[in-house]
């Protein structure tokens, strides 16, 4: 899967997510201007700390949906029921009959069936916004990016990003492609037709942020009158780059199968996404007989996997935000569990139908009644079916005494399926009928 489309700046945004990653972007810029007033120029640390920040902006949201799933998993048995009462059952009046009692626990529970998907619906766009500047960092987080201006300033000898003349960038581009420095992507970063100014200074950079620390020194190289701000600023981009020792912008996978530092990257993604998903099933009381438990079982393993695989082929930033976020995501969950531990399902469910109560009352609606114990629901629900079944084992037990009692009649003082018997039989009904 080729994710190179992440690579592109601001002005040349290909999804509608721009405004969410200006505003994150300005929160990583902010963080990489508090650790520089310390001496401390490194986008790692950035990193962590911009990971933890939007952990705990986003925390409300967290807590919400595991309350939604917890609640969820209470009402499971009910919405099983009812799957169960209509299978097999396709007529119009079945179904719409189905949907009414579907809605209907539902409400009960104070909630609706798109309740649990509107936190995941705010968070997609913070999430993919999160994603494009981690791939590209100089595009969002200014103090970054004016290292590689520097550069692209003694590289065209212009000092103004917007007087920066269409063709500029061919040299930078002949030594990119020299140098198989990825420049393809559904935004090409190498076709420069018609781009000029701040649009083009913006491709430049987004090519020499691709450049690893071998590639730098051959940039200065290629460009002897501009070696010495090339080496001054690849010094500073290389620290800044560095974590740990290894440099952020490489992927773990080289193609060889020689361990590197880098390797422990993806295994400790995959590890903390496991640990983090068992932690957060581990409040939902899931049936493993379930429609969809087994696929969900299934993709508990195979998430973590997947991790592992892109954290091999991404940039080694990607992973490291990747286990940042994996490892909050463990904390947040240690706390959200005992939480929820502690919550009252009955009151919680409570609380969502007096909420639900008022948003009905402005509709002019009636209230739903508060289901005061959840686990009644269930126990009704059990007995309704024991009273079904043991109604029906009853009807089909007079039905054969019925037929006993009519065959021993008609079958009296004869042979069963004699000639005699037969006789027997026309006699006795005209007998019974006759009377």
């Amino acid at each position: 899967m080729n994710f190179t489309f992440f690579v592109a700046t601001k002005s040349r945004d290909f999804f509608t997510f721009g405004p969410v990653a200006d505003i994150l972007g300005f929160i990583m810029d902010m963080l990489f201007r508090f650790t520089q007033s310390f001496g401390v120029l490194n986008i790692g640390l950035c990193i962590i700390l911009f990971t933890l920040v939007v952990k705990l902006i986003l925390f409300p949201l967290t807590i919400k949906q595991q309350k939604s799933s917890k609640l969820m998993s209470v009402m499971q048995p009910e919405l099983q029921a009812i799957q169960k009462k209509y299978k097999g059952k396709t007529d119009n009046d079945s179904m719409m009959r189905m949907n009414v009692e579907t809605k209907a626990v539902y409400e009960k529970y104070g909630t609706s069936m798109t309740g649990g998907c509107l936190q995941l619906v705010i968070q997609m766009p913070i999430l993919f916004a999160l994603y494009r500047i981690i791939y590209n960092i100089p595009a969002y987080v200014s103090s970054v990016k004016m290292y590689f201006l520097n550069v692209v300033y003694a590289i065209t000898g212009i000092s103004d990003v917007a007087a920066i003349p269409e063709g500029a960038a061919e040299s930078l581009v002949q030594f990119a492609t020299e140098h198989e420095v990825a420049l393809t992507g559904m935004n090409a970063i190498g076709d420069l037709t018609g781009v000029s100014g701040e649009a083009l200074g913006n491709k430049m950079v987004d090519i020499l942020y691709k450049l690893n620390p071998a590639q730098w020194t051959e940039l200065a190289a290629r460009f002897p009158s501009a070696a010495a701000v090339i080496n001054e600023n690849a010094s500073a981009i290389e620290s800044m780059n560095s974590f740990l020792g290894m440099n952020l912008t490489n992927r773990p996978w080289t193609g060889s199968f020689i361990p590197n530092a880098a390797w422990l990257i993806p295994v400790l993604a995959g590890l903390c996404q496991w640990y983090s998903t068992k932690l957060m099933t581990a409040n939902q009381n899931q049936d493993p007989d379930a429609p969809g438990a087994q696929m969900m079982k299934q993709m508990n393993v195979t998430m973590p996997l997947m991790s592992v695989f892109f954290c091999f082929t991404f940039p080694t930033a990607v992973g490291l935000y990747w286990v940042a976020s994996s490892f909050f995501m463990i904390v947040q969950q240690m706390i959200t569990n005992a939480y929820l531990n502690r919550v009252d399902l009955d009151e919680m469910i409570r609380q969502n139908v007096e909420k639900a109560n008022a948003k009905r009352a402005k509709k002019g609606l009636p209230p739903q009644k508060i289901n005061q114990n959840a686990g009644m629901s269930l126990k009704n629900m059990q007995a309704n079916a024991e009273k079904e079944e043991k109604a029906l084992a009853d009807k089909i037990m007079r039905t054969k005494e019925q037929v006993k009692e009519s065959n021993a009649y008609y079958n009296q003082n004869a042979r069963p399926g004699s000639l005699a018997a037969k006789a027997n039989m026309v006699a006795k009904y005209n007998e019974k009928h006759n009377k």
